[in-house]
C-alpha cells in the first residue's frame, strides 16, 4: 500500500460553482465549518456561454481569500477546482498570481485514455512554478466503461498512465450521477447506490484496480433535506466504506458533518490496529486475540487493514 496521509485528509468535498458570489463570505466566516475541502466547478455547473465570466469570479474569489488571509485567521479548506479541459489548468494558475498558493489541485472530469496524457502534462507543468505543489484527482465516470468488453482495458490502462506520476495523485474519484445517467437510473433517498448491480459492479472494478495503491472516494449523494436524507446517507456511507470507498463528494454544507462522522475510528478498532503493527514479529506466533478477547488478530493478514485505520484515525479521529 502506498497510500499517505494526505490522500485521507480530503474529506468530504463540497462542490460549489465557481461563480457562486458568496463563497468568499462563507470561507471567511467558516459558515461550513472547519473539517471538509472545497472544489470549485468550472464544469457541469456552468453554462457552456458563462465559463469566461465564471473563471473570472473564481479567480477574484480566490484572490479576495488570500487578502483576507493576511487580515483575520479562518480555516481554510484545500480547495480545488475542476475544470473543463487541460488547457484550463496552465491558465489558471498563472491567472491566480500570488492566490495559487491556496490551490491544493484540479478535479479532471471524465478521465479517459483519450484526455489522460493531455491532463497529466497540464499537471505536471503547473508543478513547475516556483513554491507550488498541484494534485489531481481523476475523476472516473466515463460512459466507455460501462463495456465489459474494454472496461478491464481502460482501468488498468488509465491506473499504467497515472502510476508514472503517483506522486502528483491525491485521490481516485468516482462519478455515480453520470454512470447512473447512461442507464437512465436515480436512486431514492432510501436507497444506496450499491444496491444498484450495474453500477456497483463497475465501482468494485474501479476498487480492485486502483484500490491497493490509491484513495478511492465514494461518489455523490444528492439528498440534503427531506424524508430519509440524512438516515440514506448513513446507510450509503456505511456501504462506501465497507466497499473500500474513503471520502464522498458532497453538495450541500448540510452533509459534511455525516460524511465526518461515518470515517470516524471507533477505539475497538484502533486499538487493535496498534497492537497489529506494533507486533513483535520475532515472536514465535503472528495470531492472537483482540484487545478486547472477542476476535482474533493476524498480523500477516490484518496488517494493510490496521495501517488503514490509522491514517483514518489520523484524518477523522475517533468515535467517542
Amino acid at each position: 500500500m502506498t497510500h499517505f496521509p494526505l490522500a485521507y485528509a480530503v474529506g468530504p468535498l463540497l462542490y460549489c460553482p465557481a461563480n457562486n458570489p458568496t463563497i468568499v463570505t462563507s470561507i471567511t466566516c467558516e459558515k461550513f465549518g472547519k473539517h471538509f475541502s472545497l472544489a470549485l466547478c468550472l464544469e457541469d455547473t456552468i453554462k457552456d456561454g458563462c465559463v469566461e465570466e465564471a473563471e473570472q469570479i473564481l479567480i477574484a474569489s480566490l484572490q479576495a481569500i488570500h487578502a483576507r488571509q493576511q487580515e483575520k485567521r479562518f480555516y481554510l479548506p484545500k480547495i480545488f477546482i475542476r475544470v473543463r479541459n487541460p488547457q484550463q489548468i496552465q491558465a489558471l494558475v498563472r491567472r491566480l498570481g500570488d492566490a495559487r498558493k491556496l490551490l491544493w489541485g484540479f478535479t479532471l472530469p471524465k478521465f479517459s485514455l483519450e484526455n489522460a496524457d493531455a491532463y497529466i502534462q497540464a499537471i505536471q507543468e503547473a508543478n513547475t512554478w516556483p513554491d507550488t505543489r498541484i494534485y489531481m484527482m481523476p475523476i472516473l465516470e466515463n460512459p466507455v466503461m460501462v463495456n465489459l468488453q474494454d472496461r478491464y482495458g481502460i482501468l488498468y490502462g488509465l491506473k499504467e498512465k497515472l502510476d508514472q506520476v503517483s506522486q502528483h495523485v491525491l485521490n481516485i474519484r468516482v462519478g455515480g450521477n453520470d454512470l447512473c445517467h447512461v442507464f437512465g437510473f436515480r436512486r431514492h433517498s432510501d436507497e444506496s447506490i450499491h444496491k444498484i448491480l450495474p453500477i456497483s459492479q463497475i465501482f468494485s472494478d474501479i476498487v480492485t484496480v486502483f484500490g491497493m495503491d490509491y484513495v478511492v472516494s465514494g461518489p455523490v449523494w444528492e439528498y440534503y433535506s427531506g424524508e430519509h436524507w440524512d438516515t440514506g446517507l448513513a446507510a450509503e456511507l456505511k456501504d462506501d466504506r465497507l466497499c473500500g470507498f474513503i471520502g464522498k463528494t458532497v453538495i450541500h454544507p448540510s452533509q459534511i458533518d455525516l460524511v465526518n462522522h461515518a470515517y470516524k475510528v471507533t477505539l475497538k478498532d484502533y486499538n487493535d490496529a496498534k497492537a497489529i503493527l506494533d507486533w513483535d514479529t520475532a515472536s514465535p506466533s503472528l495470531v492472537a486475540g483482540s484487545v478486547v478477547k472477542e476476535r482474533m488478530n493476524e498480523y500477516k493478514t490484518h496488517s494493510n487493514w490496521a495501517l488503514r485505520t490509522l491514517l483514518l484515525a489520523e484524518a477523522y479521529g475517533l468515535k467517542p
